[in-house]
Parts: C-alpha cells; sequence; structure tokens
C-alpha cells in the first residue's frame, strides 16, 4: 500500500495553457488594477500623447515586435521606452487598439497580460496579434514593464 500512496503522491499533473478571459474584470477588483495602465496607454495611443504615457512605465523597459509579413517573413524588433514614446506624433489619422478578453495572470507584485488585439486606422483594420504586457507593481501602483506583440496583417477580424 505504502509504494501505491508514494506513486501516487509523487505524480505530477500537467498545467494546462492560460485560458483568455471571457470578459473583462469588474472595475474594483485586482484584475482591473493591473489592466488600469494599459486601458491608460491605449487612450494615449488615440490621443497620440506620450506624456501620459511615460508614468505608466517601469524605467529600462522595451517593446518587443514580433512582424509577420504576408509573404510569411518575420522578423523581430527591440524597442526601448524613449524610442517607443517618439512614436507618439500628431496627426490626421485616428489610431485605435482594442484588446479582447485578455487573460490577466497575478502572484504578489508582478502580473502579465495577455489578449487578442486589433489596431484601427481611421476605423477600419491595419494590423492585428496579440498583446503581452509584464506588469510589476511598484509602490503600490501598477507599472508596464516590457510588451510584446504580434504583428500580422493578414487573418485579422473585422473588428
Amino acid at each position: 500500500m505504502l509504494p501505491l500512496l508514494l506513486a501516487l503522491a509523487l505524480q505530477t499533473t500537467p498545467v494546462a495553457p492560460i485560458v483568455k478571459g471571457t470578459a473583462l474584470p469588474p472595475p474594483a477588483s485586482e484584475e482591473a488594477e493591473v489592466l488600469a495602465p494599459i486601458t491608460a496607454l491605449f487612450a494615449a495611443i488615440t490621443t497620440r500623447d506620450a506624456t501620459t504615457v511615460e508614468p505608466l512605465l517601469l524605467p529600462g523597459g522595451a517593446a518587443i515586435i514580433a512582424t509577420e509579413k504576408p509573404d510569411g517573413s518575420r522578423s523581430i524588433t527591440r524597442t526601448p521606452w524613449p524610442q517607443l514614446l517618439a512614436r507618439f506624433t500628431p496627426g490626421a489619422e485616428r489610431l485605435e487598439e482594442r484588446m479582447r478578453s485578455p487573460a490577466i495572470e497575478i502572484d504578489g507584485d508582478i502580473a502579465m497580460v495577455w489578449g487578442d488585439y486589433v489596431f484601427l486606422i481611421d476605423g477600419k483594420v491595419h494590423h492585428c496579434g496579440v498583446d503581452h504586457f509584464d506588469m510589476v507593481r511598484e509602490n503600490g501602483a501598477w507599472k508596464i514593464a516590457n510588451v510584446s506583440w504580434t504583428s500580422r496583417t493578414t487573418g485579422c477580424p473585422a473588428q
């Protein structure tokens, strides 16, 4: 009997992949607090206001963009925060990013947010992919430590 109990105790259960959320978390939840800087970043993309983005970022971070072109070729670009902020320039087009049903995982002062997104210019889908945010709670406030996203122009949802 003892060998059977030991064998059962030593079995490991495979960890299932993170299931994407089915809805945004309630406003007063810890998940909503994690999402707040991301929501503010998306608003700053629309207003093209880099000054509102910088306080949301943990110094030393970067954006990693994994681009897939229609011909199947791929590239990876690393953009430090100052270079990313320089992309927030005035323009006539209306920019908007929407992330749907993000998965949010929190452990103490770190969290990650993962979700499908579409990027629109003047209301039309320009590209899509998956956003992945590394979040850190510093002095009680959630900040974006790093962001990675895939970018493709084929296979995107209508909106």
